[in-house]
């Protein structure tokens, strides 16, 4: 397995010969061009998880992919007739990988703001690690995840809620996402105390360089 984190949500994922993107939202600008893509998907219809003003143009570039979102999000951005929905415990397959879709539900925001679905993805293949990417919820722990996408800041959690997620999950590896809101001191934090606090060793890879975590 590679990984390659392409700012914020945005997380390209190459196991078993396949190449999937997750999460190409709009506070990163790094997956733009991508192609050679086996899949496309998405944990819910936040624009910094989905863009709406690029999506067609990375779904152009790459017309072979399966796109597989939650449902959520056919009714809220343009993806053509490609896209299918993966909602809450379902399940795809792709050549030797597996995808299960997790949890269901957005964090709350804020009790006056609409809660909106959101799949957690696990992504599997025999003989590798497993990968988790939460999208904006901490409430799924799936068992037997590897490496996960740590979300690092959002305005739906605080530090307490990540540390008890990660210690949860107890996953061995780790890598910052969801870092678009915060300064290079809130990285600093937070990146220090979830290193300190929880089992997951987490990985910096805000310079997109390709990492390969430990089996």
């Amino acid at each position: 397995m590679q990984i390659t984190h392409l700012g914020h949500s945005a997380v390209l994922v190459e196991v078993a010969d396949r190449r999937i993107l997750v999460d190409p939202g709009n506070f990163s600008d790094r997956w733009h061009g991508l192609t050679g893509l086996d899949a496309i998907l998405v944990t819910h219809l936040h624009p910094d998880h989905i863009d709406p003003q690029h999506a067609g143009a990375l779904l152009a570039a790459n017309p072979d992919a399966a796109v597989w979102v939650e449902p959520g999000v056919l009714t809220h951005v343009d993806l053509g007739d490609r896209a299918q929905g993966i909602a809450e415990d379902e399940s795809v397959e792709l050549g030797g990988v597996r995808i299960d879709a997790v949890g269901g539900l957005h964090a709350i925001i804020h009790r006056d703001i609409p809660r909106v679905g959101n799949v957690g993805l696990v992504v599997s293949a025999e003989g590798e690690p497993t990968f988790f990417h939460p999208g904006d919820s901490l409430d799924a722990v799936p068992a037997g995840v590897d490496v996960v996408g740590v979300p690092m800041m959002g305005p739906w959690a605080a530090m307490k809620e990540h540390v008890d997620f990660l210690r949860a999950l107890n996953a061995p590896h780790g890598f910052g996402i969801h870092e678009g809101l915060l300064s290079e001191r809130g990285w600093g934090l937070a990146f220090g105390r979830y290193n300190e606090m929880t089992p997951t060793a987490v990985q910096d890879l805000r310079s997109s360089r390709p990492w390969t975590p430990a089996s």
